[in-house]
């Protein structure tokens, strides 16, 4: 299987509308390892769709506990268990994943407990480690080696990019971030930059729509960046190509994929994605 990253999810926020796309997960299958990156509303249904196994679950990484990027985590480890998961689970995340699956799993200590003994599951509980991440190396391990820097994403402060190198092949992952200059000394090189992305036309919109304008809008322009600045970011940092995700907004229908390349463009020349669900993006040779 050669390397790839497919956009399981590519909206920014947690709402689904009718026809629209699933909020933020991602997959990368890089050095034989099969990774997920955030765990959004929707990610087990688009790893089955992907083709991935669900009983070789392996590596999963949180950015931040947002529910858009963690809603989805425990059942989709819960629905692999299911599906006859029988070797460790990894999951990595910020101060605070401990807690959530702890809880996930009292919440489901009724079917995990008549499912060990009416159906000789191994425990769930003991198949998943947990580790919790802060800034630097976070796993080092068979080639692949993950580190994380800590995004600009008031009022989370807990909230990481994460890159991941593998055999001289290199991808990031900006997590939720206002513009935010060293993250291009941490993608710097990277083959693939995946950036979240909001434009300005249709964040008025957006609100509206929601109920709480000003407040949310408050909240979009401090913590999230528009389509010219992720642009500026890959810029800075040589990458080979940069993915625009995390879209904000993603269900606009007068918003379409020409109008994200026009904003990205005014800052980025290079190679350049939009992402959508389902989406797969090779690694260039």
């Amino acid at each position: 299987m050669p390397d790839r990253l497919v956009l399981l999810g590519s909206k920014g926020g947690p709402a689904l509308r009718p026809g629209g796309p699933w909020p933020s997960s991602s997959l990368l299958e890089i050095g034989g390892r099969t990774i997920v990156v955030d765990c959004g509303l929707g990610v087990t249904r688009g790893l089955v769709d992907a083709g991935i196994s669900l009983k070789a679950l392996d590596l999963i990484f949180i950015t931040h506990l947002h529910s858009d990027h963690v809603l989805e985590l425990g059942p989709l480890i819960h629905t692999a268990w299911t599906a006859g998961l029988a070797t460790p689970a990894n999951v990595f995340g910020p101060a605070g994943i401990g807690h959530y699956w702890r809880r996930f799993c009292q919440a489901m200590e009724f079917d995990i407990e008549i499912r060990i003994v009416d159906e000789g599951r191994p425990d769930i509980r003991e198949l998943v480690s947990i580790d919790e991440f802060g800034e630097g190396q976070v796993v080092e391990q068979g080639g692949l080696k993950v580190t994380a820097l800590r995004a600009d994403h008031p009022p989370v402060t807990d909230c990481f990019a994460l890159r991941f190198d593998h055999g001289g092949q290199s991808v990031v992952f900006s997590a939720d971030t206002a513009f935010f200059p060293p993250l291009a000394d941490f993608a710097e090189g990277a083959d693939i930059l995946v950036h979240e992305a909001m434009l300005e036309e249709g964040i008025e919109r957006l609100v509206a729509r929601t109920g709480n304008g000003a407040r949310l809008k408050e909240h979009l322009l401090a913590s999230h960046s528009f389509a010219e600045e992720a642009g500026r970011i890959a810029c800075n940092a040589g990458v080979k190509r940069l993915v625009l995700n995390h879209l904000i907004p993603a269900d606009d229908p007068d918003i379409g994929e020409a109008d994200w390349i026009a904003a990205a463009r005014k800052t980025w020349a290079g190679d350049l994605t939009i992402a959508r669900d389902g989406l797969v993006v090779e690694f260039r040779e």
